[in-house]
């Protein structure tokens, strides 16, 4: 007797783009569903935890105040809108992730200050196969922002899940103590403070430049 096999193929990165995109919110959708989630002192994502759940809180505050602070001065702006190309900037995160509560408002800010740049968000453990196609260092490290072409949907490009200045941080921090430390993490956030998300902003006028 013969035992016949069902195979399930794997979806294309184009699929799982698409399904993606059917799914994502604006920016402001997204803000104001991590509002309810701190309301409700829960977390986005499968797990729950006291930590996830004050994450999400301090998270809010923070792009409260990046909203508000994000500043791009008069050379910047050129650049911003000199772009004419039709583009999707989708990124995937989490509401808890710290990385992405300096990183977010300033492509929110990128993408308010050019028409053609539609900012899209979409959350990481409700993508995992889109996430596993955007890998970093073969982690699922985010905010992961994937460029899409505004025509054909092609992908021109990616950046995260921080700027290259605060990546070479976290690896020298890394390197000297084998992992990130706790009390690292609130480092971070005071050097995006002082760096009032300069580094952000430059890595992703280079991102722009490529379009």
């Amino acid at each position: 007797m013969q035992t016949e096999t069902t195979q399930i193929k794997e979806k294309s990165t184009d699929e799982l783009l698409r399904e993606g995109l059917s799914k994502a919110v604006s920016y402001q959708e997204y803000r104001r569903l991590v509002e309810i989630l701190v309301q409700e002192g829960t977390s986005a994502g499968p797990i729950q935890s006291d930590d996830l759940a004050n994450y999400t809180k301090l998270n809010s505050k923070r792009m409260n105040r990046w909203d508000k602070s994000v500043l791009i001065d008069d050379e910047d702006l050129k650049v911003i809108q000199k772009m004419e190309s039709k583009v999707t900037w989708l990124v995937l995160t989490e509401s808890w992730c710290g990385d992405a509560a300096p990183a977010l408002p300033v492509m929110a800010k990128i993408a308010e200050l050019n028409p053609n740049i539609t900012f899209k968000v979409i959350l990481r453990d409700e993508n995992v196969p889109l996430m596993n196609k955007f890998l970093t260092n073969g982690g699922l490290s985010i905010p992961k922002l994937i460029v899409l072409d505004g025509v054909d949907g092609s992908v021109l490009g990616t950046w995260g899940p921080r700027s290259k200045k605060a990546t070479k941080l976290v690896e020298a921090h890394k390197a000297s103590h084998g992992t990130i430390l706790p009390e690292f993490k609130q480092d971070l956030q005071v050097w995006y403070n002082t760096d009032k998300g300069q580094s952000i902003l430059e890595d992703l006028l280079v991102v722009l430049a490529l379009e």
